[in-house]
């Protein structure tokens, strides 16, 4: 019998030693790969110990903290927020937006437009010098063409075979999740930009920063510190110094660069209900520095405009006139958008969904509140009026999908935190809250909508929502 080896705190605060008995295999399959129990943290205690009370939370854990921390507007489990039809909402939450997670190397900057302009003024340059030939030349070089074809194509192929090699000995394995991936720049390196990255945001945000003796930075703090130190067991997370920023912006969105700096939005603090849901949204954005994400959207999109430029070197040289190379160049920039980049996208982050949700099972979050918040966002912009966009037009995957795929990771989630000697969880399921709520606010709504209706038969009482 194979034992696998991990900690646990007791009720006294102190850690003991836990073994898991059976075959390894079994256990790799319910934890997953690179993720073990690891609980011999102080602020285990945070999950465990948290009291809700008049639409706030407290936390009490064994580390002595003082005064007891509040956040305003935050609710219990499944309960719909105060403001819930005042939030300030854009499209949806965004993230780790490209534009944010994913610092550009500076020389993109200079040479990216520099190689699409190379290539429509050669493509160009092809076209007239083709047009200028007399009849004679033209069937001259076509003949030579002919003649040379298998030359032609022993080249062409060279190139592919070049391209392909490159593409494989650029391959590397995904941490945690095993996946195969191409990553083009060194990982130091890129973490290095990042820091131009950062300090773009910190000049921006400046004037809007918390400080560290606001209620709502330490929540922040607290919670990405138990994310961590529960999963400090991965290299990939305790290699990095997690840094907080909390920032007074109304937007909900949070995001983490690949050096480790946390940015939160006090939109996102208004929009969760209760810390459960902060844990996996945070959990997902430090799910998006460990597996690197950044990096490798950026190796994708330098392929992708690699060969473009090829593409784009031919539409210029075929079409008979500028105005058609145009129109040729736009189909082939939105082809290579839609075909793969926010489908690429939207993979990276349906896999950061089920990382983060491990990563918050590891802490002993209730995991099943996660997809509870994805069916708020989307309730709140059915509120509002908002147009719904389909996925397949978007970086991100439709509220409604994450929240499925959520539903589907939550069982294994639940065995993550059962290995880990989670306390049991307590209390009504928050997606059965959830639904009660929905059902209740749509009779409500039918209620005003008829108000000269039968009233409802005394023998079917409502549910008590307050007290469940």
């Amino acid at each position: 019998i194979n034992r696998f080896r991990c900690q646990r705190l007791d009720l006294n605060g102190n850690t003991r030693n836990c073994f898991l008995t059976g075959n390894p295999d079994s256990h790799k399959n319910s934890i997953g790969k690179g993720l073990r129990c690891l609980l011999n943290v102080p602020n285990t205690g945070v999950y465990r110990n948290a009291h809700h009370s008049s639409g706030r939370f407290f936390f009490q854990s064994s580390q002595p903290l003082g005064e007891k921390i509040t956040s305003p507007h935050i609710g219990s489990v499944g309960e719909l927020p105060h403001h819930f039809s005042a939030w300030n909402i854009s499209r949806s939450l965004h993230t780790s937006p490209s534009s944010q997670a994913a610092p550009v190397p500076l020389f993109w900057i200079i040479v990216k437009p520099a190689q699409k302009l190379l290539a429509i003024i050669l493509g160009r340059s092809i076209r007239n010098w083709w047009k200028a030939l007399p009849p004679n030349k033209r069937e001259l070089f076509k003949e030579s063409a002919r003649k040379n074809k298998w030359k032609i194509l022993l080249g062409v192929s060279s190139l592919g075979v070049v391209f392909i090699m490159f593409y494989f000995t650029h391959l590397e394995e995904t941490p945690i999740t095993g996946r195969a991936r191409l990553l083009v720049f060194g990982k130091e390196h890129f973490r290095e930009l990042s820091q131009m990255e950062y300090e773009m945001w910190m000049e921006e945000f400046k004037n809007q920063m918390l400080p560290e003796t606001d209620a709502r930075y330490q929540v922040v703090e607290r919670v990405v510190g138990h994310l961590s130190e529960s999963n400090k067991d991965i290299p990939e997370v305790s290699a990095l110094k997690w840094v907080i920023h909390v920032v007074d912006e109304p937007g909900v969105n949070a995001f983490v660069l690949p050096n480790g700096q946390v940015f939160v939005f006090t939109g996102l603090l208004d929009a969760v209900t209760d810390i459960h849901q902060l844990s996996f949204i945070l959990g997902h954005e430090i799910a998006h520095a460990v597996l690197e994400h950044a990096a490798e959207k950026a190796s994708l999109v330098h392929l992708l405009d690699f060969l473009s430029l090829i593409f784009l070197t031919m539409i210029w040289a075929i079409c008979p006139r500028d105005s058609l190379a145009v129109v040729g160049q736009w189909i082939q920039s939105k082809l290579q958008e839609f075909m793969f980049d926010r489908p690429y996208s939207r993979t990276l982050e349906a896999e950061a969904d089920k990382v983060g949700l491990q990563f918050a099972a590891k802490a002993c979050v209730d995991v099943r509140a996660s997809s509870v918040f994805w069916q708020q966002m989307e309730l709140a912009e059915t509120i509002q009026g908002q147009p719904r966009i389909p996925e397949w037009l978007s970086t991100h995957p439709s509220h409604e999908n994450r929240a499925e795929h959520l539903d589907r990771l939550i069982p294994q989630a639940l065995k993550i935190r059962e290995s880990c000697n989670c306390p049991s969880l307590s209390g009504p399921d928050p997606r059965l809250i959830f639904r009660l709520n929905m059902q209740h606010l749509l009779e409500s709504s039918k209620d005003r909508e008829t108000p000269n209706s039968t009233k409802q038969d005394p023998s079917k009482p409502k549910p008590d929502f307050a007290h469940i």
